[in-house]
This record gives structure tokens, C-alpha cells and sequence, in this order.
């Protein structure tokens, strides 16, 4: 064997060493020459399906009073989606929480502000649904009262076929990459005879959030302009071919 084959070979006798104990064990020996590449690619979808963030926050000048203020907006907010025929299975309750306001909290407050704002309510949701009604979803909470809303995080339906998407590809890159690696050797690149793939994490980006307290009318006010997003998933591929 010339040696540049020896030591490609060596090196990947050392890669393959590293597979975890639970990855078919590829043996590198004179007999079974191999290339080895890792090697990553992107795939890219329109998303299709939004989950959208909403809540609100309320107060009062003690907690009964707060706690009547939370559950009358509490339910119109409930209400207001089930009149548009959002299906219940669609929304789920994400935190709620009575409690005095912290003093940290009110430093920017009038003393007036202060006297009526004792204790505070919260409460979200998170409602799943197509892509094109995210905008809607919001639109209707927000009237309804849902004051701290907006995060929305987009997704799609079919998220296994996206991921092979992405693997499919990463593998052509990895094979792309072992014929160069094979043609400098003087060498003929042979059949793939193993590949693993791992799906990185990918953290979604938020669109928007609605943070503070506001106020907005119920009429004449045109849904926010939201745009679907596209979505993106890695996969990162280990693969074997044989040399000849």
C-alpha cells in the first residue's frame, strides 16, 4: 500500500474508534480500506403551522378585586376564541398566578398607580394553528384583552420528512466530499457502508411580543401584518465509504 493510503487509513482507524459503542463497529484494515466524513446541511421549509403566545396581565387595589378583574378578562379572552371556532384542544394553558405586585415593579407608577395597583393577575396561553391564522389568533386575544402577547414560534406539520431532508442532503455532501478525498488518493471511491445522523437543536426566534400593559380599541382595528416564516432544520451526518 502507498503511503498515503497508510495513513488515511490510520486516520481512520482513530475516527472510527470514536463512534459510540452503540454505532456499528467498522473495522479499518488492509483488507477494508474506508474514508470517514462528518459533515452537516441545512433544509428549508415554509412553515405551516404557528403556535402563538398570549396573555395578559391586570391589577387591583387588593386581591379579591384583582382576582374578579383577572377572571372577567380571563374568560373573555376564552370566550373570544371559542367564537372563533378555535378548536379546545388547540389552546393550552401555559402559567396564572395571583400575587402582591413587587415593589421593583412600580417604581415608574404614579402614587396613584400604586394606591390601585396592589396586587396583580397573570395568566397565558399558547394556541396552536395554521400558519395564515396567526396573525387572526392574536388579533382576537389582544381585543379581547390579552395585554402580554405576541411570541409566536412557527413549525411544520411533517417535522420527520424536513429532517430527512436535511440528512439526505448532508449524506450527498458527505459522499461529494469523500470522492475528493478518494481522487487525490488515486483512488476509486466504493459503496457506503455506514452513516449515522443527529439532529442538532435549532432555537426558534421569537416574532414579537406585546410586553406592558396596554390599551386598545376593539373597533376599526385591522389585524397585525404577520408573515409565516420559514423554517430550518440541520442534520449532521457520519459516513463510511469503502475505497478501492
Amino acid at each position: 500500500m502507498p503511503s498515503n493510503l497508510r495513513r488515511i487509513a490510520a486516520c481512520c482507524a482513530l475516527i472510527v474508534s470514536g463512534v459510540s459503542v452503540n454505532a456499528q463497529q467498522i473495522v479499518v484494515n488492509k483488507d477494508n480500506r474506508t474514508i470517514a466524513v462528518t459533515t452537516s446541511a441545512d433544509a428549508t421549509a415554509d412553515a405551516d403551522t404557528v403556535t402563538v403566545e398570549i396573555g395578559f396581565i391586570v391589577y387591583g387595589t387588593d386581591q379579591q378585586s384583582a382576582y374578579a378583574s383577572g377572571s372577567k378578562t380571563s374568560n373573555a379572552i376564552a370566550q373570544a376564541l371559542k367564537d372563533a371556532a378555535i378548536p379546545a384542544d388547540a389552546i393550552q394553558s401555559e402559567s396564572q398566578s395571583i400575587a402582591p405586585v413587587p415593589q421593583y415593579g412600580n417604581q415608574e407608577w404614579t402614587p396613584e398607580e400604586k394606591v390601585a395597583r396592589k396586587f396583580q393577575v397573570q395568566q397565558s396561553w399558547s394556541v396552536k394553528t395554521a400558519a395564515g391564522n396567526g396573525a387572526q389568533v392574536l388579533d382576537i386575544a389582544v381585543k379581547a384583552g390579552a395585554n402580554q402577547s405576541g411570541q409566536m414560534t412557527w413549525s411544520v406539520a411533517d417535522q420527520d420528512g424536513l429532517q430527512a431532508k436535511a440528512a439526505k442532503l448532508a449524506l450527498e455532501r458527505a459522499r461529494q466530499i469523500a470522492q475528493q478525498m478518494a481522487t487525490g488518493l488515486n483512488a476509486t471511491l466504493g459503496p457506503l457502508v455506514y452513516a449515522s445522523n443527529e439532529a442538532p437543536s435549532r432555537p426558534v426566534e421569537p416574532v414579537m411580543r406585546l410586553a406592558s400593559p396596554m390599551a386598545m380599541a376593539a373597533k376599526a382595528v385591522e389585524p397585525l401584518s404577520v408573515s409565516p416564516r420559514k423554517v430550518t432544520t440541520s442534520a449532521t451526518v457520519y459516513a463510511v465509504f469503502s475505497i478501492q
